[in-house]
């Protein structure tokens, strides 16, 4: 069963050595020390690399060589995007470039005031979103529906480092009180943002395909986003060369309380991202319900 456990991997110190490189010599000084960093966990991670190299090879249909590649170049991809919101979070924002495509969904989100629902993923950089709508002066006010499971280690360091993030969280919690979050939320006209690619095990699940077989997603931002009658969006933060970023937003078409149909069409527009930028998968586990031994 493809599931995950709620917790990544890194030390406090990582961390610190990684920030002080950042400063005192520049973000592409700290590029360069990710590569030992990605060939660490190339070397030693070997469920993890199993899962991201069935990814390349079994969906994506690249050679054994070529997927071997892409496992380092995954690691490799994903510290970086890691560095730049540690780098955005801490104000050298401008030191980065930033290109929207369908920001024009996100100022109509405003004008109807209704509130909605953004729907992402893992991949890409989704957590330095909120530096997108200060660019483009979108007041926009958002809340993460989370379960809050990172290392709090971790969590607490960043937390001193960086600048107040603007972003409020909605801890899912059993008595489903979060719900009553979201509605007060959108009552107010914010945004409810869920992430729809990974889910935990004793959570209801749905079904669908992406890149050719079958996975399991969370139902919760599925069925809320179908029920709501709010405007449901999907967006992704992905990185580029140089330093740039790039927002994708894409309005979905949601029939009301079909949650299928609308899942459906979040893997559908997932698979165009994936394609688009292959190496900003950053699912390390045996994501699709069936993989192969």
């Amino acid at each position: 069963m493809a599931q995950w456990d709620g917790k990544s991997r890194g030390t406090v110190l990582g961390y610190k050595i990684f920030v002080f490189f950042i400063k005192k010599a520049g973000i592409k000084s700290a590029y360069f020390i990710l590569y030992f960093v990605a060939a660490y966990y190339f070397i030693f991670l070997k469920k993890s690399n199993r899962a991201i190299f069935y990814y390349f090879k079994e969906r994506l249909g690249y050679s054994y060589f070529k997927s071997k590649k892409m496992v380092f170049m995954s690691y490799y991809t994903f510290g970086q995007t890691i560095l730049d919101k540690v780098s955005i979070s801490a104000g050298m924002q401008n030191r980065f470039t930033y290109e929207f495509d369908g920001v024009e969904i996100l100022k109509k989100l405003l004008e109807e005031k209704k509130g909605g629902v953004l729907i992402s993923a893992h991949i890409g950089n989704f957590e330095i979103a909120e530096h997108f709508f200060s660019e483009i002066d979108v007041d926009f006010q958002i809340n993460l529906v989370t379960t809050d499971l990172e290392h709090s280690a971790i969590k607490n360091y960043l937390e001193k480092i960086s600048k107040k993030s603007s972003i409020k969280l909605i801890l899912i919690k059993d008595d489903l009180s979060h719900i009553f979050e979201i509605n007060a939320a959108l009552t107010r006209n914010e945004l409810i943002c869920f992430t729809g690619d990974r889910y935990f095990e004793g959570v209801k699940s749905l079904s669908e395909e992406l890149l050719g077989q079958e996975a399991k997603f969370p139902a919760g931002p599925f069925l809320i986003a179908s029920r709501l009658k709010v405007p449901v969006v999907f967006v992704y933060v992905m990185k580029e060369k140089n330093l740039h970023y790039h927002l994708y937003t894409r309005e979905a078409q949601v029939n009301h309380r079909n949650e299928k149909a609308l899942l459906k069409e979040y893997t559908q527009s997932l698979e165009s991202m994936l394609k688009e930028y292959p190496l900003q998968w950053f699912n390390y586990f045996d994501f699709w319900t069936r993989l192969e031994k």
